[in-house]
């Protein structure tokens, strides 16, 4: 008992001369590490606080040592890694007659002391009382005095103040922002402007992303300074890691039901300590590797890292931790499915109330494209939880909770997986489709309104020629949530492996720069190098390379400097594009059109009317196009677009044609008869309709943009049409080219 209470005082009083971390003036170690094996003392429970204010110093203990005879203390003190403290305290020369000679004890002890000496608080530096996670240890080693250089125990302390960056109110911030975002880019795509809702989105997606791989640091089984582990943990809600107490209840009541068997470190919390992996505790965690079940030493003390740590943290039992996470991704489901409904019901009042007119944007998603539209936001929110849940899924395969979540796991694991490799695979097969037929991807991924809404989500962050990078997108996230839920027993292969997927998605993204523009590019190119940065930090933390412990110690502090300095910048750019959306007029001005023009496919979706497209389809007898790309669902979008893909088929972009450029692309009359008698189709219409096909001016109003077939107005006179048919070849732009040489 008295060599527990000894070493607690001998290391608070070292440790307040360290700048330690708390909020209220307190200093308080929860554990005491075992920092050798076969230590002659062990403890299950170890509980210090220490008030300055009060001078009061309260220790909790249950602890045993088989150490006999006359014995020093070495005292080491360090913080980040900088040892500045170095003592040998004989108990004999302190006047400890207990500890003077030592006999071999076993002690359960609880006890305060209200006399701590003015002498030692007086030395403790202010700033130790503002500094957040602040990492600090004391480590105390046993020696017998007939044998002083071999350690008989050793002991670490690890001391805070309460201080720490982990607050709600980061979390509240960072998960709001993140909301409005995605929220917004929905909106102003609702309103029909899409370059805007595009970037929007691109931006929140990649604020999200960023948010997750953050996160994903924690999730990982290396020891990690306090204060990247705090930093991490702030960003572990992006993940569905949020601690709800009724959730938890039925978590356990869940598993219990399974056949489960819940963990209970926080119901024993009174009786064992529980070391949380922080840097330099390798030795502790070597005692007991965590398989199926939560590790222990060999005194009885619990060791947590990786993803048992960020759920220890989280204030939850880590048996619970998958089913929580899945669990709010189901909320997050059926939130965002609710929010599109009311939306629906919404835009459905006002059109019966004729605040929506019938060629408004609301009108046409509300009422011609919205199957299209709930598909495609399924898809995107199993785009956003993919990374959580394939790597929570793959976790649980080594942890076995219960049957049933892990058929939950396989479900969602397996469904996910291969929801999104359609996804692809339909996006891949539309993209050759109109690469065949318009020698461009834009085309049938922007013209067509429904191809754009149900899956869009994979494409429209990068550049139609740039569609094939989403397949290294999901591979790379399929192969890291792999690395991050099957390697938790080996920090070092999960920083190593980090490392060369991060190194490869930076290459990947530096060369091909395939987002949408050079601000997006710039914005994701970005993302990849702190990725990467953090991926060698991690690498650091593991301590492979044996070297000081100040560098662990600066490396953290700079962790989280840039980090910190980073995610304040992303956000500012999502709430600066949320609020020029709604600020300027025409949002639209703000960014430049992209390369790809799909902007000019996604207005020719309109531009034709309904009888002429619906001639359009007869003439052509294109509707096999309708049931690969699945339009046969909607009549009026299966007409323009059968009508624009015709037009442009086995024609470049008007881009690529010398002397035309930036100019829409056009068959004349006698080159279109040419070329329905080459693809066999022919026009079986009337003579009427096709004189109107063939009509050609510059007063009519109906045609196509960029590429699209011009078709005369049916409003414009015969007269009109007799002028422009007698006008000589050339005085038109519009009679220049193939069929007038």
């Amino acid at each position: 008992m008295r060599l527990c209470s000894t070493l607690s005082r001998v290391s608070v009083a070292l440790a307040l001369l360290i700048p330690a971390v708390s909020a209220d003036r307190v200093f308080a170690s929860s554990s005491l590490d075992v920092c050798q094996t076969n230590s002659s003392f062990t403890s299950s429970l170890f509980n210090i606080v220490f008030t300055p204010d009060n001078k009061t110093l309260s220790i909790n203990v249950n602890g045993n040592s088989d150490v006999t005879g006359n014995v020093t203390f070495e005292v080491h003190a360090s913080v980040y890694g900088y040892t500045f403290l170095r003592e040998t305290l004989d108990p004999c020369t302190l006047g400890l007659s207990t500890l003077c000679p030592l006999s071999q004890i076993e002690t359960s002890f609880d006890a305060t002391y209200t006399n701590i000496s003015s002498s030692f608080i007086s030395r403790i530096p202010g700033i130790a009382y503002q500094i957040p996670d602040l990492d600090a240890i004391v480590t105390v080693y046993l020696y017998d005095k007939t044998a002083p250089t071999v350690s008989l125990a050793c002991v670490r302390l690890r001391i805070s103040n309460l201080k720490t960056v982990n607050q709600v109110g980061v979390r509240w911030a960072t998960g709001i922002i993140a909301l409005i975002g995605f929220a917004s880019s929905a909106l102003v795509s609702a309103l029909g402007y899409t370059n805007t809702a595009a970037h929007m989105m691109l931006y929140a997606l990649s604020l999200f992303s960023y948010f997750q791989a953050v996160a994903i640091i924690g999730l990982c089984g290396v020891p990690l300074p306090p204060i990247v582990q705090a930093w991490a943990q702030d960003m572990s809600w992006s993940l569905g890691i949020i601690k709800v107490h009724f959730l938890q209840k039925f978590a356990t009541w869940y598993q219990l039901a399974t056949g489960g068997h819940p963990s209970t470190i926080l119901t024993t919390l009174g009786t064992k300590s529980v070391q949380v992996a922080k840097r330099s505790i390798e030795a502790a965690h070597s005692l007991s590797q965590r398989s199926a079940t939560i590790a222990s030493t060999a005194s009885g003390e619990y060791i947590v890292t990786g993803i048992d740590r960020v759920a220890y943290l989280e204030n939850m039992e880590p048996t619970n931790l998958f089913f929580t996470s899945l669990t709010f991704y189901c909320i997050f489901v059926i939130f965002s499915l609710l929010v599109v409904g009311i939306f629906k019901a919404v835009c459905e009042l006002a059109i019966r109330q004729n605040r929506i007119t019938s060629n408004s944007h609301l009108y046409h998603i509300v009422r011609n494209d919205w199957r299209a539209t709930l598909k495609g936001v399924i898809f995107r929110v199993i785009l956003i939880g993919y990374l959580p849940m394939a790597l929570l899924s793959l976790w649980e395969f080594t942890q076995n909770d219960s049957p049933a979540e892990i058929f939950l796991a396989v479900i969602f694991f397996f469904g996910m997986t291969a929801a999104l490799g359609f996804a692809a695979f339909k996006v891949f097969q539309i993209a050759k489709r109109s690469q065949q037929l318009h020698h461009t991807p834009a085309y049938l991924f922007y013209a067509d309104a429904v191809v754009l809404n149900k899956w869009g989500f994979l494409y429209t962050q990068f550049r139609a020629s740039s569609y094939f990078y989403l397949a290294p997108t999901l591979g790379y996230i399929l192969v890291k949530a792999a690395f991050v839920g099957l390697g938790q027993k080996s920090g070092v292969t999960q920083a190593i492996a980090l490392i060369i997927i991060e190194a490869a998605a930076l290459i990947g993204a530096s060369v091909l720069k395939p987002w949408m523009d050079k601000t997006t590019n710039g914005i994701n190119i970005s993302i990849c190098v702190i990725n990467f940065l953090n991926a060698i930090f991690l690498l650091i933390f593991t301590n492979v390379f044996n070297g000081p412990g100040l560098l662990i110690g600066v490396v953290g502090v700079i962790f989280f400097i840039m980090n910190v300095v980073f995610a304040l910048v992303l956000l500012l750019v999502v709430l600066f594009a949320v609020a020029l959306s709604f600020i300027r007029k025409d949002p639209e001005t703000h960014y430049q059109p992209v390369a790809d023009n799909r902007a000019s496919f996604i207005k020719s979706q309109t531009a034709l009317s309904t009888e002429l497209a619906s001639l359009g389809v007869t003439a052509r007898g294109e509707d096999h196009l309708d049931k690969e790309y699945g339009n046969f669902n909607n009549p009026d979008m299966t007409r323009h677009h059968q009508n624009n893909s015709y037009s442009n088929a086995n024609h470049r972009d008007s881009s690529s044609i010398p002397g035309t450029p930036q100019s829409p692309a056009y068959m004349s009359p006698a080159h279109q008869a040419i070329e329905n008698e080459k693809l066999g189709h022919g026009y079986q219409g009337s003579e009427g309709t096709l004189a109107r096909l063939n009509a050609e001016g510059q007063g009519g109003g109906g045609f196509v943009n960029q590429g699209a077939l011009r078709v005369e107005s049916p409003s414009i006179s015969s007269r009109s049409q007799s002028q422009n048919s007698n006008r000589p070849a050339g005085n038109s732009p519009w009679q220049r080219g193939a069929g007038y040489s």
